[in-house]
């Protein structure tokens, strides 16, 4: 990716510095469809579903999704582990009891701990959640998810990167976000440090049910008030009027910062500000009940006709989650997005732990920060505290002290936050300021 210099943007910085552009490796829609095609031709991925026929059901899907991984490491010179995790789940929707597994493909970073997830569900179903003998294609519904992380896996893997990125095919999501519950309690036993856990569920598609067709966007999910903080916390956040700002936000708000900066893949970013759909779920809420800061994307329009149908044809109307009904130019640049973010994310900085502000009874405010091992700069942000998104920034190098004193600026009126810069522009997501460092 070619970036300016962070020395040259702030030599030449205004108020707000011009921001660096990447340029993304693209995504192909060819290869996008292949793998989806190879998904369905499995007949179902029902969780329950048949673990060891070699050619039906959902252990010839992960067995395929696991040899897929291994030759992308064979390409890359071993630059991915592959690994399968997997524990025994039992629920409403599978009451005997299943083994739940993930397919993990790991690129370790130069700093292995701090990890980047980009996950999908390859688990499938059709209108009955029980029936696990019909044949459920489960294009979309997540058959993109899973060709969107073995693409990202393709193309992220040319490069190395600071952060390590898991590459995860999760099941048991139809179940009951078991591959979910699954990674975020991997990640926790590993005591990796997730930045950031980008889930992909229903990302191939632009046609909504009525007709109408959206290409031009993708929806981005995120929490507020988080799911993993005691009433002390809420409070603490509530005070500082830091309900927008939460870890998850902020990452919702980074994809924003790489579609802008990547206007080429032609997607706007609707950050949707609630958890999922409403009163629906998918597999990064178990991550957001560890802590982890996590976001879905999903495509800008749902087609209900086409996710958990039979298939069949009903008064000339057709159902069923196919791959006719899929838009792979649209999926390869949904993929191209979460490239984008995940590289940036994996070779910034680690975002400041905490960010502190001062200025009651003041005219200015003054923003204090943890230093970062390896930044080379920071970028202080601000805006009205009537908005949402952040209007105003200025880079601070990290030769000088972390503050910095804003004149004029009321802290009463204002909202704050910091990011880190790498020497090469790559930037953190922002940590918003004026909350007690997290214990």
């Amino acid at each position: 990716m070619l970036r300016y210099s962070l020395l040259a943007v702030l030599l030449f910085a205004a108020p707000v510095a011009a921001q660096a552009k990447d340029e993304t490796p693209a995504a192909d829609p060819a290869r996008l469809k292949a793998i989806v095609e190879t998904l369905v031709s499995f007949g179902t991925r029902h969780t329950l579903s048949s673990a060891t026929d070699p050619k039906r059901g959902i252990g010839a899907a992960r067995n395929w999704g696991a040899s897929e991984f291994a030759r992308l490491s064979k390409a890359c010179g071993g630059c991915l582990t592959v690994e399968r995790i997997s524990d025994r789940f039992e629920g409403p929707r599978a009451p005997d009891g299943v083994i739940v597994e993930n397919v993990l493909a790991i690129q370790k970073g130069s700093d292995p701990d701090e990890v980047v997830i980009i996950a999908g569900h390859i688990d499938s179903r059709v209108t009955d959640v029980m029936n696990f003998t019909a044949d459920a294609p489960g294009a979309n519904d997540d058959g993109s998810g899973t060709a969107l992380v073995l693409e990202a896996a393709q193309l992220l893997s040319k490069q190395k990167h600071r952060a390590t990125i898991v590459y995860a095919l999760l099941s048991g999501e139809e179940q009951g976000l078991w591959g979910g519950k699954l990674i975020a309690s991997h990640a926790k036993a590993k005591g990796w440090r997730v930045i950031a856990m980008l889930n992909n569920d229903i990302v191939g598609g632009v046609h909504g049910t009525d007709g109408t067709i959206v290409d031009n966007r993708v929806r981005v999910f995120s929490e507020g008030i988080r799911a993993s903080e005691d009433l002390a916390a809420q409070l603490a956040r509530r005070g500082i009027g830091g309900e927008d700002d939460g870890p998850s936000r902020a990452l919702a708000k980074a994809a924003i910062r790489a579609s802008e900066r990547n206007p080429a893949i032609g997607l706007e970013v609707l950050a949707v500000r609630r958890p999922d759909r409403f009163r629906r779920g998918g597999d990064h809420l178990p991550s957001l009940e560890l802590g982890y800061p996590a976001i879905r994307f999903t495509v800008g329009i749902e087609d209900y006709d086409h996710q958990h149908q039979d298939l069949r044809t009903e008064n000339g109307r057709k159902y069923g989650d196919t791959v006719d009904e899929m838009d792979f130019p649209y999926l390869a640049r949904v993929t191209a997005l979460n490239v984008a973010l995940a590289a940036e994310l994996a070779d910034a900085p680690s975002a400041p732990e905490s960010v502190s502000i001062d200025g009651a009874v003041s005219s200015d405010t003054t923003v204090r920060w943890t230093p970062v091992n390896g930044a080379a700069g920071y970028r202080v942000y601000w805006r009205r505290a009537d908005r949402s998104g952040w209007s105003d920034s200025r880079l601070v190098p990290a030769t000088t002290p972390a503050e910095l004193i804003l004149p004029g600026v009321i802290v009463d009126d204002n909202f704050f936050g910091v990011s880190a810069i790498s020497g090469d522009g790559h930037e953190s997501i922002v940590t918003f300021g004026g909350l007690p460092p997290p214990r």
